[in-house]
């Protein structure tokens, strides 16, 4: 059986784990700098923080922000479970949005109207590695945290300005991460990059990092990333290139076997400048139809939103989210990571061509 997830980890990861452990050192050090470093280049931030969690990096983002007791802050409905989470155990509302379809994302007139509705901060994650109109969204004056783990990576195209008249043609890329005031990196076992668990905080400029710097400095040691973590998160960021290449290949074979049927996948940037997370399927038919196809062709196949923030809302709420409920039910995950292999992606793609 062809599984959904299958981990990244390679040789080279392993071994930077076992260094750790024989040089007896587990908690947060030297390799948690480097990580952090290393993001910090990748993505081209003023200053970051490995942290143990996403949840954990999210509360520091509300300390620096000190957002009022028991505002209101938006997310998706399609995003990960532990966003309603944290904002309710932190002590905050949860406001929930509704998606476009064709993306699965926000878009800026679904955050004006959340706005309308006392949203107060908005914690977006880019799903399936698809950026959303960021530079819309933020125009809103909404103050807006990036969750970008699925989308790592990824870059938005920018005009160069009049000013540079030799080359006010070409473009300038702004990677994701970048636009809001704070960035949350996940690192969590089936995120784009993972350490195993964990996550790293950015602030993309000088003015927020020293804001959160202030918290962080005196965050205890049982809040940040120990270094065994960091070390695969290490290499992970080092291999970043190489695993992204891989998984973009084999998004084009399954995107090309996909068109054939009728079934589609979410809409992406021609320029490849979105990230490969995974396969996202949107089942023109019944779900149950296709996982028994798939399983008798030893494909494991898995909902695509199966631990979102609609998943752990009452029915009766969920129904007012009618794009997020219809994706919820009909998108479906199709195994797609740098070990898949040219054998297993053939079977595949033949399946994605041929679904009922």
């Amino acid at each position: 059986m062809i599984q959904t997830f299958s981990s990244t980890i390679r040789r080279k990861e392993m071994d930077a784990v076992l260094t750790c452990m024989v040089d007896e050192k587990l908690g947060p050090g030297e390799l948690n700098a480097k990580l952090i470093q290393t993001v910090k280049e990748f993505v081209g931030c003023d200053g970051a923080v490995a942290f143990r969690s996403p949840a954990i990096a999210f509360s520091y983002v509300l300390r620096a922000l000190d957002i009022p007791a028991e505002a209101s802050v938006m997310i998706s409905a399609l995003a990960p479970a532990w966003h309603y989470t944290a904002v309710k155990n932190f002590g905050y509302t949860p406001l929930v949005l509704d998606v476009d379809e064709a993306s699965g994302l926000v878009t800026p007139e679904i955050v004006q109207e959340g706005i309308k509705n006392g949203g107060r901060l908005l914690l977006i994650h880019e799903t399936m590695g698809i950026l959303p109109n960021l530079e819309e969204i933020i125009a809103t004056g909404i103050p807006v945290i990036e969750d970008i783990s699925h989308s790592v990576g990824s870059a938005y195209a920018l005009a160069r300005s009049d000013e540079n008249q030799s080359a006010k043609n070409e473009e300038l890329q702004k990677k994701a991460g970048m636009f809001g005031l704070y960035s949350i990196l996940g690192m969590e076992a089936n995120d784009t990059i993972t350490a195993g668990g964990g996550a790293v905080l950015m602030a993309p400029k000088r003015r927020e990092w020293i804001v959160l710097k202030k918290f962080t400095d005196a965050a205890p040691e049982t809040d940040i990333l120990p270094d065994m973590n960091s070390a695969l998160g290490f290499i992970q960021m080092k291999e970043f290139e190489r695993n992204e290449k891989a998984r973009k290949a084999i998004f084009e074979i399954f995107q090309k076997s996909l068109m054939g049927g009728k079934n589609k996948t979410f809409a992406r940037t021609s320029d490849g400048s979105s990230t490969i997370w995974s396969f996202p399927v949107v089942l023109n038919g019944s779900f149950k139809d296709v996982k028994q196809y798939a399983s008798r062709k030893e494909i494991e196949i898995r909902p695509a939103y199966e631990k979102s923030v609609i998943s752990v809302l009452e029915e009766e709420e969920q129904s007012k989210y009618i794009h997020a409920k219809s994706l919820y039910l009909r998108c479906v995950l199709f195994p797609l990571y740098p070990r898949l292999g040219s054998e297993s992606a053939t079977k595949i793609a033949k399946v994605l061509g041929t679904l009922p």
